[in-house]
Formats: structure tokens, sequence, C-alpha cells
């Protein structure tokens, strides 16, 4: 079956075609994404108004180059996978509206996805997973643990109480004079800093050390940026060491899960799953465990259409499909 992916979360308009014939196990014909990092970072951040126009005008010329890349025609598809939440509104319907004319026309099945899903998922696009495993799941609106127990079944274990991960990047970067998008830039300066020069404090959630807390760490850089040290400081060594407290952070709650549940295989995913020292020093603690961990190649981290693709196509294969009533959730839980 070739299943057409759509994904308009946010400020990504992002179309791909995959082919399956069994969950889990797909082969990528196409994925195609515009991003609109140039239209956002004057403002260094996401304008949701302006994401929305954004994708109006681009959905359907990526739809196009995605089904052109992957050599099939709009006749050609099986099913239609479309995600319909959690993100922006405005972003959402966008997508979705599109999903719903084409599967209408086509005649053909049409998958609404959970964006969380798309990325818990997203490691199958190029490893073979049994399940059940633990995936860690870090962007710019999320950061949280999951056991994937099956297709369609997944268990909360821990999950951020403020910030998310890619949000705190972001921030800081604001706060550092870095530009948007954030990460990227903090990850390549950091490259060329010292991760002890400056002292960052290590936020802990009482009780629940699954849990994670961004914002402390977003506030002590302001407040080291408005000190003395701060002006005395390079960009790159606190990057570097801004960088290393949000790495611990991350590892800690996800070594307590592993530990908890037992499980020999963590998946790590999300945008900031993109982040080189985030995989290098995962990696080393979890394989000195002897657990192994998966991340998806980094065009996969980010958000795609492929992931999207993948998440339906479970639903798709068992002829499951939702009706053209089905609306976009802002805030849909998994």
């Amino acid at each position: 079956m070739l299943i057409l992916g759509i994904e308009s979360s946010c400020d990504d308009a992002a179309a791909a075609v995959i082919e399956t014939s069994r969950p889990g196990v797909a082969s990528i014909r196409s994925s195609i994404i515009a991003n609109q990092d140039e239209i956002h970072r004057r403002y260094g951040g996401v304008v949701p108004e302006l994401a929305s126009r954004n994708h109006v005008v681009t959905i359907l010329p990526v739809i196009e180059q995605a089904l052109e890349a992957a050599g099939c025609a709009l006749g050609d598809l099986g099913g239609i996978a479309v995600t319909r939440g959690p993100g922006l509104v405005g972003s959402l319907l966008v997508g979705l509206m599109c999903a719903k004319g084409l599967a209408q026309s086509l005649g053909v099945a049409m998958a609404g996805v959970n964006h969380i899903e798309g990325h818990l998922l997203a490691p199958l696009l190029e490893h073979r997973l049994a399940m059940p495993f633990l995936a860690l799941v870090v962007s710019g609106g999320h950061t949280a643990l999951f056991v994937v127990e099956d297709f369609g079944r997944y268990r909360r274990l821990g999950n951020t109480r403020d910030d998310a991960a890619g949000e705190a990047f972001d921030k800081v970067a604001k706060l550092m004079g870095l530009g948007y998008p954030g990460g990227k830039v903090i990850d390549d300066l950091a490259r060329l800093g010292r991760t002890k020069a400056v002292k960052i404090p290590r936020a802990h959630v009482k009780g629940a050390p699954m849990d994670f807390s961004f914002s402390g760490v977003k506030t002590a850089v302001a407040n080291f940026l408005r000190s003395e040290a701060g002006a005395a400081t390079s960009r790159e060594d606190l990057a570097a060491g801004f960088q290393e407290a949000v790495v611990d952070m991350l590892i800690r709650p996800t070594l307590a899960a592993a530990h908890a549940i037992g499980i020999e295989t963590v998946a790590l995913t999300g945008g900031v799953a993109a982040n080189s020292r985030l995989r290098e020093r995962l990696a080393e603690v979890l394989e000195a465990e002897h657990r192994r961990v998966v991340a998806p190649a980094l065009r996969y981290c980010t958000d795609n259409a492929a992931m999207i693709a993948m998440a339906g196509s479970y639903r798709l294969l068992r002829g499951e499909s939702d009706r053209l009533d089905l609306d976009a959730a802002a805030n849909l839980p998994l």
C-alpha cells in the first residue's frame, strides 16, 4: 500500500509517501519538508498566524513534490495519514482540510494521527525494533518518556512540568542573542566551548524521578548573563555549559525509567534528538549498561510527514479510517 503522509502541526509543511504491507515495516519513497525559519527568525519564534497562512500557500506544492519524488500519482495512493493534533490549530487545520479533500475525491481512507505518536514511531522508519521499548521524545513542544507497548498502545512514564527541552534551547538562544531556531546554533557553539567552564544548576522533580523541568535552567542562564561573570564568559563556554545541563537533565530520568521497567531498548526521538551532544552522551551512558540506543536520522527527528505516514499505516492496513468530519485538536492527548 502506498500511503501519503501530511504534517502541518507547527511551522513546517511536510508530505511523504511510504510503501508498506505490514505494520512497522515501510519503504520511504519520498519525504519533502518546507520550513519557515526565514519567516519567523525576525520574531525569535513561531508566529501562529504567519505559520498557518504560509501553509495555505505551500501545502499543495509540497504534496505534489512528494508524489513526483515517489514516482507515483494521486490515483496510486491506498490511504492518507494526516496530523490532527497536538499543535497550532490554524496550522493543523490546513493539513487536515487538505487531507479530507484528497481522501474524498480519491475515495481512499484517511487516518488522523497524533503528532507525538509520529515521533514515537519515527525510529521504525529505519530500524527494526521489538516492542515494548522505551522512548524519550524531546522537541520544542514536548519532553516525555513513554513505553511503546504496541501500535496504538503507549504508556506515559514521565513528562515535563513546565518548558519542553527544545523550548528552553530557543529561549536561551534568544537571551544570548543567537537568533532562531536556537537548538542548532547552541549545538554548534557548544562544540567550541568547555562544558565545565560555567556551572549551571540541574533541576530534579522531587518525588517524580521520571519527570523533567527546564524553566529553572533558563532562569539560571538569564541571571548569569546579568552577572559580572556572564559579561566575561565566552558565548561558546556558556552554550556548552547550558547544553550539558540540559543533556544531564534528560539522561537522568531516562536512566530512572530504564531501570524501573527493565527495558533494554531506548529510542531517542523528536527535534532535540538531532542534538549531537545528547545523542553522544545518551549512547555512552546506556551502552555502558548494555542497553540498545536507537535514534532516527536527523531528517526524521524534526517534524516530517514520513513519521506521520508510519503512525497512520497500522490503522490503514487494518482497514480502519476516520470520518471526514474529524476535527483538529490543539491539545490532543495520546
